[in-house]
């Protein structure tokens, strides 16, 4: 499921403390419906990527970089897509 670009637009606006705030109201809500335990730490790492597109006359693979996160669910390596970031990302817990 896509997230709303003036929703990601709004998150990328929101200072430190307003950051902070909105990871623990979501972190909260996750554990509410049991996509994660209470207390968990969820080891989340971003880095950048160069993707290929996959049409055979192109001639500019990799396209890119472009940045993605990557993490483990139920065992399971996961990454989403999660776009334009800062050039220094913040590190995420």
């Amino acid at each position: 499921m896509a997230i709303d670009r003036d929703l990601l637009e709004a998150v990328r606006e929101l200072d430190t403390h307003e950051l902070q705030r909105l990871v623990i109201v979501a972190r909260a809500r996750l554990e509410s419906v049991g996509a994660i335990t209470p207390g968990s730490d969820v080891n989340v790492s971003l880095r950048q990527q160069g993707i290929r597109c996959g049409k055979p006359s192109c001639s500019r693979c990799p396209h890119g970089p472009y940045w993605y996160a990557y993490w483990t669910e139920n065992g399971r390596r996961r990454t989403r897509y999660v776009g334009k970031l800062p050039e220094q990302p913040l590190k995420l817990r």
